[in-house]
This record gives structure tokens, C-alpha cells and sequence, in this order.
């Protein structure tokens, strides 16, 4: 191709400028119950999602690319103009990271996944054809959007629940958190390995059955139930603390746990939304090598490597804007609010990109904050934040499908010298 180093610039570039929206907006959201909850500081939730977040999108990130790639858009229509996809992907990926540095600038707690998707079904429709996007797809993805907050919702409700029953509202709370929390913990450590062993070491060459995974991934959460329970052990109980709350040194103990459910977090957040960033990259890459639309690509180390600097870098320099509005505004966070809400939450993302269904974090962590505090009351609940929320999902696919029809004829026109279409 005659720009092929241009198309893979650009690739590059607006996919690290995507996987730093990312980065800035949706894992903000992640890690923002564990600062909200003052669990973990900005810097440290900073540093604990550096290092899951990129773990998770490195060594778990390639099933969810796939649906985001392939699934959306007919690309067989083009097959003669190979150049109209990439100046597609070009304008879908600049397209979604333009919006998510607005709405980061303004503290909008914005679904990537929704720029993504709106992108690419905004160019799809206006430079290939309206026929050209699996709107079947498309509203597969779109139910996932309403199914994925339900779904992290009931289970925080249902943690929380369990959470009261078994030891706040109970005559010894403290003595009765040291008895359970060591479940919780072994649940996360469970979780966590779960869908490392199950999907992400593929990429590595290991391939193990689904029975190994799930005895290597309990031997995992014993030895996290075992590092928890030794950290457990360390706090320093001050009976008087409790005078003016009573479950101040439970919530200590929540505080410890809130630590592994934000690895949990932050690993399944990078698995499933670095496909927002490295998904078009690769369709690009792959158009450059052989010249023609395929269906499938395989995906190369680099790219997911992009993606998963991208998103570190786009926290750790702008992500604490949007941590303020989901932490703090939404409801009132504990350590034991907010280690329900991350459970539930990481819970549901590590199913869906286990099946390859792209959700919503953001959706997902709304509703699994919404449940927690539906557990507490309606009254707990910030009802205008969480209508101002809504709203910004809403405008949210439109505006990513406006700017990628922009730029899509912007490209066309800097590149495209073949026959009229």
C-alpha cells in the first residue's frame, strides 16, 4: 500500500491515544470505591491498578478484541477498498479517545465501550453502507449494556446482604468480620485466577483444561485467603475508635479486603476494555500485511502491550477526575459498601469477557454501587448524580459516531486516490 507507514503510525498513535482515555475515564471508574472508601489512596490505587490493569489487559485481553473487531461491521463489502476500513478504524479510534478526553476533562463517568461501538457504526454506516453493520450485533451489545449493570447490581445487593447478615448486624460485628472476611478474600483470589487460567495464559502458550484451571485457581484463593488472614492479623483493634461508630475497626478489616477485590478490579477491567483500543489496531495491522479484509487477524504482542501502557498512563495523568464523581457523589462508601460493589462488579466483567460479550465498566460499577446502596435504602442514593450519569451514556454513542463520520471523510479525503464509490 502506498501509506502503509502512515496507517501505521496513526494506528499507533491514536490507539495509545484511545487506551489513554481509557485509562483516564473507565479505570478511574474501576478504582474509584477503593478511594471513595478510602481504602487506598489516589497514588496507591494508582500503582495497584498499573500493575492489573496491565497485567490483565496484557495476559487476558484477546477474547473480547475479537467481537469488538469482527463482529460489529461486514467488512466484505469493501473487500476491493481495503483503504476505507483503515481510514474507518483511524477515525473510530481518534473519534473515541477525542470524546473521552472531553468527558474526562468534565469528570463524566462515560462508557468507552459505547465510544467505541458508536464510532465504528458511525463510519460503518455512512462510508461502507447501512447494510454493512450487524445491527443484530450491535443490539446484542446494546442489551449487555442494560444486563451488565442488573446483573452487578443483584450481586452487590446480595454480597451486602450477606455482608449485614453475617456480621454487621450481628452482637459481636468485629469478632465475626475476622471469622468471614477470609471467604470474601478466598472468593476474590478465586475470581482473579480463575480468569487468568482460563483465557489469559493462552497468550503465553499455556493452555490448560477447564478442570486444572479451577484446582490451580482454588489452591490461588487459599494462599490469598492465607496472605489476607496474616494482614488481618496485624491491625491494631482500638476499642475506643468505635464509640463514635461502632463498625470503625470492622471496616479496618474491609479496608484490607477492598485491597484484593481492587486487583480484582483493575484485572478484569484491563481484560475486557483494552479490546476499545487494541481492536481496531489490529483490523488495521492486519489490512497493511496482506492487502485484504479479513475477518480474522491474529494479534500481535506490540498491540496489546500498546494498549495496556496506554490505559496506565491515561489513570495515573488524568484518572482522578472521574474517581471523584463515581466515589464520592453517587453514595456514601465504607470499606464493606465498597468491597461489595468491587466484587459484584469485577465479578460480572470477568464473565463477560470470559464469553466475550464487551460491557460496560462503567455500567457494571454504577449498578453494582447502585446495589449497595438499594441495600440500604432508596434515601442512600444520590438520584440527580445518578441521572446526570444516565445522561452522559446517552449522549455518549452519538457523539462517538458524529466525530468518526468527521474524521472518516477527513482521512478519505488526506489518502483515498482510488476509484469514486
Amino acid at each position: 500500500m502506498e501509506f502503509s507507514l502512515w496507517y501505521l503510525g496513526l494506528a499507533a498513535a491514536f490507539g495509545l491515544f484511545m487506551a489513554w482515555g481509557i485509562g483516564a475515564n473507565d479505570v478511574a471508574n474501576a478504582m474509584a470505591t477503593s478511594v471513595g472508601a478510602k481504602a487506598l489512596t489516589i497514588k496507591q490505587a494508582i500503582l495497584v491498578a498499573a500493575v492489573f490493569e496491565f497485567a490483565g489487559a496484557f495476559l487476558a485481553g484477546g477474547q473480547v478484541t475479537s467481537t469488538i473487531r469482527k463482529g460489529i461491521i461486514d467488512a466484505t463489502e469493501i473487500n476491493g477498498n481495503p483503504e476505507l476500513l483503515i481510514y474507518g478504524m483511524l477515525a473510530a479510534l481518534l473519534a473515541a479517545g477525542t470524546w473521552l478526553l472531553v468527558a474526562s476533562r468534565k469528570g463524566w463517568p462515560v462508557s468507552t465501550t459505547h465510544s467505541i461501538v458508536g464510532a465504528i457504526v458511525g463510519f460503518a454506516a455512512v462510508g461502507i453502507g447501512v447494510e454493512s453493520v450487524h445491527w443484530t450485533k450491535v443490539g446484542t451489545i446494546a442489551a449487555s449494556w442494560v444486563v451488565s449493570p442488573m446483573m452487578s447490581g443483584f450481586l452487590a445487593f446480595f454480597i451486602f446482604m450477606s455482608v449485614q447478615k453475617l456480621i454487621l448486624n450481628t452482637k459481636d460485628p468485629l469478632s465475626n468480620a475476622r471469622k468471614y472476611v477470609p471467604f470474601y478474600i478466598f472468593a476474590v483470589g478465586f475470581i482473579l485466577a480463575l480468569v487468568t487460567l482460563m483465557k489469559g495464559l493462552k497468550h503465553v502458550g499455556l493452555d490448560l483444561s477447564g478442570g486444572e484451571s479451577v484446582v490451580i485457581a482454588f489452591i490461588s484463593g487459599i494462599i490469598t485467603m492465607t496472605i489476607g488472614v496474616t494482614v488481618i492479623k496485624r491491625i491494631k483493634i482500638d476499642p475506643d475508635e468505635d464509640a463514635d461508630f461502632r463498625f470503625t475497626n470492622v471496616e479496618k478489616i474491609f479496608g484490607v479486603l477492598m485491597v484484593f477485590t481492587a486487583c480484582g478490579m483493575a484485572f478484569a477491567h484491563g481484560s475486557n476494555d483494552v479490546a476499545n483500543a487494541v481492536g481496531p489496531v489490529a483490523a488495521i495491522v492486519s489490512i497493511v500485511k496482506t492487502g485484504v479484509v479479513s475477518q480474522q487477524s491474529s494479534l500481535a504482542t506490540w498491540i496489546l502491550l500498546l494498549g495496556a501502557v496506554g490505559i496506565v498512563l491515561g489513570l495515573a495523568t488524568y484518572g482522578w477526575r472521574v474517581m471523584q464523581t463515581v466515589g464520592k457523589k453517587i453514595t456514601e462508601l465504607t470499606p464493606s459498601r465498597g468491597f461489595a460493589a468491587e466484587l459484584a462488579a469485577a465479578s460480572t466483567v470477568v464473565i463477560a469477557s470470559g464469553t466475550g460479550l464487551p460491557i460496560s465498566t462503567t455500567h457494571t460499577l454504577v449498578g453494582a454501587v447502585l446495589g449497595v446502596g438499594v441495600a440500604r435504602g432508596i434515601g442512600a442514593i444520590n438520584l440527580r448524580v445518578v441521572r446526570n450519569i444516565m445522561l452522559s451514556w446517552i449522549i455518549t454513542l452519538p457523539a462517538g459516531g458524529i466525530l468518526a463520520i468527521l474524521f472518516f471523510f477527513l482521512f478519505k479525503g488526506m489518502f483515498y486516490n482510488g476509484p469514486a464509490i
